[in-house]
């Protein structure tokens, strides 16, 4: 994935620490790390029009060992986009909103991909945005996955799609009717989430009928919508419900 336009890029680095900073109205991604180790961010603040096209707060791939803390994101796209080969990956105490969630994806534009692999995502607080924890890939063959993700203490304020795995990104539908996900997502866990959805369906996991999503746990999980119990949908998805779950699972 080649990102052409960004307001601060880091490539094939290391020990890197930002503080602070501040990025308004990018022309698209605002902070991109490609390739890089050992980075952390805090206190970043990042501000662009709900309506404004891939202006990304915060984008990592191909790298490892990345920490973003304290992060207040309001953007038209992804608040943090998590794409191909990142490992090791730490987000805590976030705010997104407007935008479209934090959002591992999309994966599997490429035949051959490198995965995702051990993603926490903790104390974060998604308000009026599309989606909330997101796991997304394109609807093609592909040789990358997802694996040990860790959703933990969330809250949701009218968000359209609090949990979502879609398996079937097609955008304009080119390049992938026809074909399943070859995108193999695996050991993800959703810890104490809660709050409001905007719509019925406040959890979604649509996937890949040729590699189904497998070790999908539930913890802890109160979702409402319209101060009524939301909806839960699951295709090709295999997993497990514990504590207090609301939708009721469909696991």
């Amino acid at each position: 994935m080649v990102i052409t336009y960004q307001s601060l890029g880091f490539s094939n680095s290391e020990n890197i620490v930002i503080n602070g900073l501040a990025s308004v109205n990018s022309q698209k991604f605002h902070i991109v790390f490609n390739g890089c180790q050992n980075v952390k961010l805090q206190g970043v603040k990042v501000s662009a029009s709900g309506n404004s096209p891939n202006t990304d707060g915060i984008h990592v791939q191909s790298s490892t060992g990345v920490t973003i803390l304290g992060a207040q994101i309001r953007t038209g796209d992804d608040c943090v986009s998590i794409g191909p080969g990142t490992t090791n990956l730490w987000i805590e105490n976030v705010a997104c909103g407007p935008g479209h969630g934090i959002s591992i994806g999309s994966l599997g534009k490429e035949q051959q991909e490198d995965g995702v692999q051990n993603v926490t995502v903790k104390t974060v607080t998604f308000t009026g945005s599309q989606n909330g924890l997101r796991i997304k890939s394109w609807g093609r063959p592909s040789t990358g996955f997802v694996k040990g993700v860790l959703f933990q203490h969330a809250l949701m304020v009218n968000v359209e799609n609090p949990i979502i795995i879609d398996q079937n990104y097609c955008p304009d539908n080119e390049g992938c009717p026809g074909h399943v996900s070859g995108i193999k997502i695996s050991d993800v866990t959703y810890q104490d989430i809660h709050g409001t959805s905007a719509t019925e369906v406040a959890v979604k996991f649509d996937c890949s009928p040729k590699y189904p999503c497998s070790g999908i746990r539930l913890q802890d999980v109160k979702l409402t919508y319209k101060n009524q119990a939301a909806e839960a949908s699951c295709e090709n998805a295999a997993g497990t419900a514990s504590g207090f779950v609301q939708p009721t699972s469909c696991l």
